[in-house]
Protein backbone atom coordinates (compact mmCIF):
# COMPACT_ATOMS: atom_id res chain seq x y z
CA UNK A 1 0.00 0.00 0.00
CA UNK A 2 1.08 3.35 -0.71
CA UNK A 3 2.64 5.84 1.70
CA UNK A 4 2.96 9.20 2.36
CA UNK A 5 5.86 11.13 3.64
CA UNK A 6 5.65 14.78 4.22
CA UNK A 7 9.58 15.83 4.98
CA UNK A 8 12.10 18.67 5.02
CA UNK A 9 15.58 19.52 3.45
CA UNK A 10 17.65 21.93 4.09
CA UNK A 11 18.26 23.83 0.29
CA UNK A 12 22.03 23.09 0.55
CA UNK A 13 21.93 19.42 0.72
CA UNK A 14 20.11 18.92 -2.86
CA UNK A 15 21.40 20.35 -6.76
CA UNK A 16 17.78 22.31 -7.17
CA UNK A 17 17.62 23.80 -3.87
CA UNK A 18 21.67 24.95 -4.15
CA UNK A 19 21.04 26.54 -7.88
CA UNK A 20 17.85 28.42 -6.40
CA UNK A 21 18.84 29.85 -3.63
CA UNK A 22 16.17 30.95 -1.81
CA UNK A 23 16.67 34.78 -0.86
CA UNK A 24 14.54 36.19 2.48
CA UNK A 25 11.00 36.57 1.88
CA UNK A 26 10.65 34.26 -1.01
CA UNK A 27 8.81 31.21 -1.19
CA UNK A 28 8.63 29.31 -4.26
CA UNK A 29 6.47 26.18 -5.32
CA UNK A 30 7.25 23.33 -7.18
CA UNK A 31 4.34 21.91 -9.58
CA UNK A 32 5.75 18.98 -11.22
CA UNK A 33 9.28 17.83 -12.72
CA UNK A 34 9.44 16.45 -16.17
CA UNK A 35 12.01 13.87 -17.43
CA UNK A 36 13.82 15.00 -19.97
CA UNK A 37 16.31 12.35 -20.56
CA UNK A 38 18.97 12.53 -18.26
CA UNK A 39 17.54 14.91 -16.02
CA UNK A 40 14.02 16.73 -15.68
CA UNK A 41 12.98 20.14 -16.13
CA UNK A 42 10.94 21.54 -12.91
CA UNK A 43 7.87 23.66 -13.27
CA UNK A 44 8.03 26.47 -10.54
CA UNK A 45 5.41 29.29 -9.48
CA UNK A 46 7.35 32.32 -7.98
CA UNK A 47 5.14 34.98 -6.53
CA UNK A 48 5.29 38.40 -8.90
CA UNK A 49 6.92 40.69 -6.43
CA UNK A 50 9.34 38.19 -6.45
CA UNK A 51 9.84 37.43 -9.91
CA UNK A 52 13.05 40.13 -10.61
CA UNK A 53 15.02 38.90 -7.91
CA UNK A 54 14.02 35.47 -8.73
CA UNK A 55 15.47 36.06 -12.57
CA UNK A 56 17.97 37.82 -11.30
CA UNK A 57 19.36 34.96 -9.46
CA UNK A 58 18.98 32.48 -12.15
CA UNK A 59 20.72 34.13 -14.63
CA UNK A 60 24.16 34.34 -12.61
CA UNK A 61 23.66 30.05 -12.02
CA UNK A 62 26.70 28.51 -14.72
CA UNK A 63 24.15 25.12 -14.63
CA UNK A 64 20.79 27.33 -16.09
CA UNK A 65 20.53 26.81 -19.61
CA UNK A 66 17.08 28.69 -20.08
CA UNK A 67 14.30 29.75 -17.95
CA UNK A 68 11.01 30.36 -19.76
CA UNK A 69 7.77 31.66 -18.61
CA UNK A 70 5.19 29.41 -18.87
CA UNK A 71 1.84 30.87 -17.50
CA UNK A 72 0.67 33.37 -15.17
CA UNK A 73 -2.44 33.14 -12.44
CA UNK A 74 -3.59 35.04 -9.32
CA UNK A 75 -0.16 37.51 -9.40
CA UNK A 76 2.03 34.05 -9.25
CA UNK A 77 4.30 33.37 -12.06
CA UNK A 78 4.81 29.74 -13.68
CA UNK A 79 8.45 29.33 -15.00
CA UNK A 80 10.15 26.10 -16.34
CA UNK A 81 13.57 25.71 -15.50
CA UNK A 82 16.37 24.07 -17.95
CA UNK A 83 19.77 23.13 -16.19
CA UNK A 84 21.93 20.37 -15.79
CA UNK A 85 20.44 18.12 -13.11
CA UNK A 86 22.16 15.41 -13.36
CA UNK A 87 24.19 15.37 -10.32
CA UNK A 88 21.18 16.51 -8.23
CA UNK A 89 21.09 13.53 -6.04
CA UNK A 90 17.80 13.90 -4.05
CA UNK A 91 15.40 14.24 -7.29
CA UNK A 92 17.72 11.09 -8.56
CA UNK A 93 16.68 9.22 -5.38
CA UNK A 94 13.41 10.23 -5.65
CA UNK A 95 13.20 9.17 -9.94
CA UNK A 96 14.97 5.63 -9.66
CA UNK A 97 12.52 4.28 -6.18
CA UNK A 98 9.15 5.26 -8.30
CA UNK A 99 8.27 7.94 -5.56
CA UNK A 100 6.04 10.92 -6.60
CA UNK A 101 6.03 14.81 -5.51
CA UNK A 102 2.78 15.68 -4.54
CA UNK A 103 3.90 18.83 -3.46
CA UNK A 104 7.55 21.12 -2.58
CA UNK A 105 8.19 24.69 -1.17
CA UNK A 106 11.25 26.45 -0.85
CA UNK A 107 12.21 28.93 1.67
CA UNK A 108 15.40 30.64 2.30
CA UNK A 109 16.12 27.81 5.17
CA UNK A 110 14.80 24.72 3.82
CA UNK A 111 12.57 22.81 1.33
CA UNK A 112 9.06 21.07 2.57
CA UNK A 113 8.14 18.18 0.44
CA UNK A 114 4.91 15.85 0.22
CA UNK A 115 6.22 12.85 -1.78
CA UNK A 116 4.30 9.48 -1.92
CA UNK A 117 6.39 5.97 -1.79
CA UNK A 118 5.04 2.74 -2.87
CA UNK A 119 5.04 1.20 -0.13
CA UNK A 120 6.94 1.55 3.69
CA UNK A 121 10.10 -0.23 2.11
CA UNK A 122 10.79 2.24 -0.40
CA UNK A 123 10.48 5.16 1.98
CA UNK A 124 12.91 2.94 4.52
CA UNK A 125 14.99 2.22 1.16
CA UNK A 126 15.14 6.17 0.58
CA UNK A 127 15.68 7.11 4.43
CA UNK A 128 18.77 5.03 3.62
CA UNK A 129 19.70 6.79 0.20
CA UNK A 130 19.68 9.76 1.37
CA UNK A 131 21.93 9.08 4.77
CA UNK A 132 24.50 7.36 2.20
CA UNK A 133 24.52 10.81 -0.07
CA UNK A 134 24.79 13.01 2.87
CA UNK A 135 21.46 14.23 2.89
CA UNK A 136 19.54 15.80 5.63
CA UNK A 137 16.09 14.47 6.16
CA UNK A 138 13.55 15.79 8.73
CA UNK A 139 10.50 13.48 7.86
CA UNK A 140 7.53 15.06 9.79
CA UNK A 141 4.50 12.92 9.52
CA UNK A 142 3.90 9.71 7.61
CA UNK A 143 0.52 8.15 6.87
CA UNK A 144 -1.29 5.62 4.61
CA UNK A 145 -3.75 8.18 2.23
CA UNK A 146 -6.92 5.77 2.58
CA UNK A 147 -7.59 2.14 2.89
CA UNK A 148 -6.99 0.30 0.37
CA UNK A 149 -10.31 -1.40 -0.04
CA UNK A 150 -12.94 2.06 1.02
CA UNK A 151 -13.92 2.68 -2.91
CA UNK A 152 -14.20 6.26 -4.37
CA UNK A 153 -15.33 7.60 -1.61
CA UNK A 154 -14.13 6.62 1.70
CA UNK A 155 -16.47 3.72 1.87
CA UNK A 156 -19.69 5.79 1.81
CA UNK A 157 -22.97 4.97 0.40
CA UNK A 158 -23.85 7.71 -2.32
CA UNK A 159 -26.96 7.81 0.23
CA UNK A 160 -24.81 8.97 3.22
CA UNK A 161 -22.37 10.98 0.70
CA UNK A 162 -25.87 12.65 -0.41
CA UNK A 163 -26.67 13.78 3.16
CA UNK A 164 -23.68 15.02 4.44
CA UNK A 165 -22.91 16.92 1.23
CA UNK A 166 -25.98 18.14 1.73
CA UNK A 167 -25.38 18.69 5.57
CA UNK A 168 -22.30 20.71 5.03
CA UNK A 169 -23.74 22.60 2.31
CA UNK A 170 -26.45 24.15 4.30
CA UNK A 171 -24.17 25.15 7.37
CA UNK A 172 -25.23 22.09 9.39
CA UNK A 173 -21.95 21.72 11.36
CA UNK A 174 -21.50 25.62 11.40
CA UNK A 175 -20.98 27.43 14.55
CA UNK A 176 -23.70 28.59 14.96
CA UNK A 177 -25.70 26.04 13.36
CA UNK A 178 -27.16 27.08 10.17
CA UNK A 179 -30.13 24.37 9.92
CA UNK A 180 -31.50 21.21 11.43
CA UNK A 181 -31.38 17.64 10.75
CA UNK A 182 -35.30 18.68 10.20
CA UNK A 183 -34.78 21.05 7.49
CA UNK A 184 -32.71 18.14 5.67
CA UNK A 185 -35.01 15.86 6.05
CA UNK A 186 -37.91 17.87 4.54
CA UNK A 187 -35.48 18.52 1.38
CA UNK A 188 -34.52 14.96 1.62
CA UNK A 189 -37.99 13.39 1.75
CA UNK A 190 -37.12 11.32 5.05
CA UNK A 191 -37.52 11.43 8.32
CA UNK A 192 -35.56 13.29 11.20
CA UNK A 193 -33.76 10.20 12.36
CA UNK A 194 -33.18 8.55 9.00
CA UNK A 195 -31.32 11.84 8.10
CA UNK A 196 -29.11 11.57 12.14
CA UNK A 197 -28.58 8.24 11.52
CA UNK A 198 -27.04 8.46 7.72
CA UNK A 199 -24.55 11.45 9.45
CA UNK A 200 -23.55 9.30 11.80
CA UNK A 201 -22.37 6.38 9.87
CA UNK A 202 -21.56 8.46 7.76
CA UNK A 203 -18.79 9.82 9.87
CA UNK A 204 -17.98 6.54 11.36
CA UNK A 205 -17.41 5.35 8.12
CA UNK A 206 -15.37 7.93 7.13
CA UNK A 207 -12.94 8.16 10.59
CA UNK A 208 -12.60 4.71 10.03
CA UNK A 209 -11.28 5.07 6.54
CA UNK A 210 -9.30 7.43 6.82
CA UNK A 211 -7.80 9.05 9.92
CA UNK A 212 -8.45 5.51 12.33
CA UNK A 213 -7.28 3.30 9.62
CA UNK A 214 -3.25 4.71 9.56
CA UNK A 215 -3.44 4.84 13.27
CA UNK A 216 -3.86 0.77 13.56
CA UNK A 217 -1.38 0.42 10.67
CA UNK A 218 1.17 1.84 12.71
Amino acid sequence: MSVIAELSVPGDDFGLGRVLEVVSGISIELESMVPMGETAIPFLWVHDSHRDSFTANLAKQEVVSELTEIDALDGKTLYALEWDGKTDELFRGIQQLGAQVLNATGTPRKWEFELRFPDHETLSDFQRYCQHHGITLDVRRIYNPTRPDSGPWFGLTPVQRETLLLATERGYYDIPRQCTTLALAEELGVSDQAVTERLRRAIVTLVSNTVQYPAREE
